[in-house]
């Protein structure tokens, strides 16, 4: 897929025409798996979202909560995010909710045993990388658009009187009906009295900042309605929760983690972001398109090749603009190839810490392509190693000096890739 096509695709929809009332909040329902409550077919704005968009005399208060417990974002985190761009856009006002104080406890959904519990200090630099990832998302400059607030600005200050009050709004028995914590029950798995208090610190943070709309992925749908249950017991017009898919990850089989190393990362560098979506699966190209890019899905290649080209290339551009997409394309093409002569967009791992004579299953280690040197010899075993191309076969491989390597490109499968400089 060529930037000229990509062009036109994007000017199609700059050339649609103005939209009528049944679309004009197809933004708000696109890459959405449920809206609660969602009463489509009523005029009271507290049963129906579009009514409420409709009828405001204010821009609504739109929340996401995120806790920094890693230290990096992936495409699958971005998604919520897009969403909170798209409210943006339609004039309503962004809450971005950093996690500093709920990160130290670690929201137990889905796990089988407790959280490690964070610093302060590990908190907020996690914080800090996050919001570096999401500035090409959301419109941080416009006033009024964007709020980045902390939990620990109100949860911190919480004393016993007001922790017992959220307590009591809650019984064992729906605490027990939370994703994982039946099983961890049942399984006499410990839980840890601090893990109850998550749900009802993550839905005090609605009461806080008193939000309209809270995001969040599907496995988020608890901690929302907890959030409207504290918001009527406080007095306030409970918000409305709004859920998006979990992202599959690029194996096509379960969902995008760093720990199954089936990730692609908001702060990867422009080849191996390239490489990495222009391999998606078949049958999760549509998933992609639909959550990650905004182009019409009725206007697609129907070429799957031309779709995963087109991919890459928009979500690329998203995060590091189109020149820089179109030099990864290019780089990409040439590697496949065999043509290493045009390596400027291949990152660059410099040879000054490594010590040589060197067995390439530890330059392999060393420069983060393979996670040990054990995976190293495992890879050279399989074949999934080359240098400028050129397949290598002997696992004990060594160079005997860093200029033996210095311009040269290593690669493992398809889609890492690192150019030696000194």
């Amino acid at each position: 897929m060529s930037a000229t096509n990509l062009t036109y695709i994007v000017q199609k929809i700059a050339k649609s025409q103005s939209p009528t009332m049944a679309q004009k909040f197809a933004w708000l329902r696109r890459g959405v798996n449920e809206i609660f409550p969602d009463q489509t077919d009523s005029t009271n704005e507290s049963e129906n979202l579009e009514q409420r968009l409709a009828t405001s005399n204010r821009p609504l208060r739109v929340k996401l909560g995120i806790d920094p417990t890693g230290t990096e974002i992936h495409l699958g985190h971005s998604i919520p995010v897009r969403k909170l761009r798209a409210f943006q856009d339609a004039g309503h006002t962004a809450v971005l909710i950093i996690g500093d104080f709920t990160a130290r406890i670690g929201d137990p959904t889905g796990k089988s045993e407790v959280r490690r519990q964070l610093t302060e200090e590990m908190a907020l630099n996690n914080a800090n990388n996050y919001l570096d990832s999401l500035r090409p998302i959301l419109d941080f400059d416009t006033p009024g658009r964007l709020e980045v607030r902390y939990n620990s600005e109100w949860l911190s200050k919480l004393d016993l009187a007001k922790i017992l009050e959220l307590l009591a709004t809650m019984t064992v028995g729906q605490m027990l009906a939370k994703e994982g914590f039946a099983e961890r029950y049942e399984t006499q798995n410990p839980i840890y009295l601090h893990e109850f208090l998550y749900p009802l610190m993550q839905g005090y943070d609605s009461v806080a900042v008193e939000a309209d709309v809270e995001l969040g992925g599907t496995d988020q749908k608890f901690n929302i309605a907890v959030g409207r249950d504290l918001q009527k017991h406080f007095g306030q017009q409970p918000q409305f929760g709004m859920l998006m898919p979990i992202l599959i990850g690029t194996d096509g089989v379960q969902k995008m983690s760093k720990s199954l190393g089936n990730y692609i990362g908001l702060q990867d560098d422009p080849l191996t972001m390239y490489s990495k979506l222009e391999k998606i699966p078949d049958n999760l190209l549509s998933q992609y398109f639909e959550l990650l890019t905004n182009l019409p899905l009725d206007q697609l290649p129907e070429q799957p090749r031309d779709r995963q080209k087109l991919l890459a290339l928009d979500v690329l551009t998203q995060y590091r603009g189109k020149e820089a997409a179109l030099q990864a394309q290019q780089a990409a093409m040439s590697l496949i190839q065999g043509d290493t002569t045009n390596t400027s967009a291949v990152p660059e791992f410099s040879l000054i810490s490594v010590q040589f004579p060197a067995k390439l299953f530890y330059i392999l280690s060393a420069s983060g392509l393979c996670k040990s040197s054990g995976e190293g010899r495992r890879q050279i075993q399989g074949g999934a190693v080359r240098i400028d191309g050129d397949r290598i076969e002997q696992v004990d491989l060594t160079f005997d000096s860093p200029n033996d390597l210095y311009e040269r490109v290593l690669q493992v499968g398809k889609n890492k890739f690192v150019r030696f400089v000194p």
